[in-house]
């Protein structure tokens, strides 16, 4: 007899997708270094090529932190970074295959990264992004809210937080407790199984 997987209850389905909305405004209850590494301790386990795990994550905790990210984001994205607890800049390691021999231990898969820089690009951001759709499942998991943006210059990101490292940054991601008065909508449509999927 095959071997049955269990399944998220309903509850839990609901807390990580079906209830879950992107917040730009939250509450004053705090997220911890604690939080922080719980997020990172579920997070970590999402698969990507060749356990690589490029993404490395700034966490904008602190007023000054918070001041300089909202300076290099869009105005609409202003209020919601200064409102966040935390804002996290998904970032991506340009050098992730120099930790290939602690991540991968079946394979020389460092060699795989020696080619063109357009490749390790691909990679670096392809997997980051993975990293970054784990994180917000993670943080949902845990009771958390998340605000996935995209609007700030990444050249000024990387030079006010990521200087003197490999890192570019790839998105933001708030996180706290929503507050509910900051949805001014319901949620947008999501389509149909058949709008978007083809089966071959």
């Amino acid at each position: 007899m095959p071997r049955l997987s269990p399944r998220l209850s309903d509850e839990g389905l609901d807390l990580i997708f079906r209830n879950a909305r992107s917040y730009t405004g939250y509450t004053e209850e705090p997220v911890t270094e604690a939080d922080m590494d719980a997020i990172w301790e579920l997070m970590k386990f999402g698969p990507t090529s060749a356990n690589l795990l490029p993404a490395r994550i700034v966490w904008c905790k602190s007023q000054e932190a918070k001041d300089k990210l909202a300076s290099v984001a869009t105005e609409e994205n202003v209020g919601p970074i200064q409102k966040a607890p935390v804002t996290a800049i998904i970032a991506m390691d340009m050098e992730f295959y120099e930790q290939a021999p602690k991540l991968f231990l079946l394979a020389d898969v460092r060699s795989w990264f020696t080619g063109p820089e357009a490749q390790v690009y691909e990679a670096a951001f392809r997997n980051s992004t993975l990293q970054g759709a784990y994180f917000i499942i993670a943080a949902r998991a845990l009771g958390f809210d998340c605000g996935p943006m995209s609007g700030f210059d990444p050249a000024k990101v990387d030079e006010l937080f990521l200087a003197g490292t490999t890192y570019r940054s790839n998105f933001l991601c708030t996180v706290g407790h929503g507050d509910p008065a900051s949805l001014h909508y319901g949620r947008q449509p999501r389509p149909p199984f058949d709008w978007f999927n083809t089966i071959v």
